[in-house]
């Protein structure tokens, strides 16, 4: 299993996109970060401390379960009893940029049930997209306005990212098969 990003490599990934994220938007007026569950969520969190350090500015925070938006619902995937988590915008996403992260960018499935999920909750300014991890194979026309690691994968490997927060670790692997 190797690891492709320890946690001090997370660390300065995350402050890194940090920093773009200043430079692109000129400022954090009007962004907000949503994450998507689960990983999302406290890369988003991760996010927000960030932007904080660098502007002494507050990002709203928020999260958001796509369980009943994705496509794949009714297949063994998520079976016929999804867990289904909350979401938790405490903002209005109206005439706002929404920052929506995630751990990992694959077919593009994932962020496309975000974005139905996203724009039930109102009608933001621009959606820009923030991932750790893009290993490609793309399905569907996504692609992230911010990427911590470019990561080419063969189609039967998969990447697991680790956080702190979920998994008492931080590290992303890449493992030579099997499920992600």
């Amino acid at each position: 299993m190797p690891v492709v990003m320890d946690a001090d490599r997370i660390a300065r990934t995350l402050t890194r996109i940090a920093h773009e994220i200043v430079e692109r938007n000129r400022g954090v007026d009007h962004l907000a970060l949503v994450g998507v569950r689960t990983r999302g969520v406290h890369l988003a969190q991760r996010l927000g401390q960030s932007l904080r350090d660098i502007t002494g500015q507050d990002v709203p925070n928020g999260a958001l379960d796509i369980t009943l938006y994705r496509d794949d619902l009714m297949r063994q995937a998520v079976g016929p009893q999804p867990l289904v988590r909350r979401t938790e915008i405490p903002f209005s996403i109206d005439d706002r940029k929404i920052l929506l992260v995630d751990d990992v960018l694959y077919t593009g499935r994932t962020t496309r049930a975000a974005l139905d999920a996203l724009i039930d909750f109102g009608r933001p300014l621009a959606i820009q997209l923030v991932v750790l991890v893009d290993r490609g194979h793309r399905e569907l026309p996504i692609k992230a306005d911010y990427v911590g690691k470019n990561l080419p994968t063969a189609a039967e490997e998969s990447v697991q990212v680790c956080l702190r927060e979920s998994d008492d670790r931080d590290e992303v692997v890449l493992l030579g098969g099997g499920a992600e």
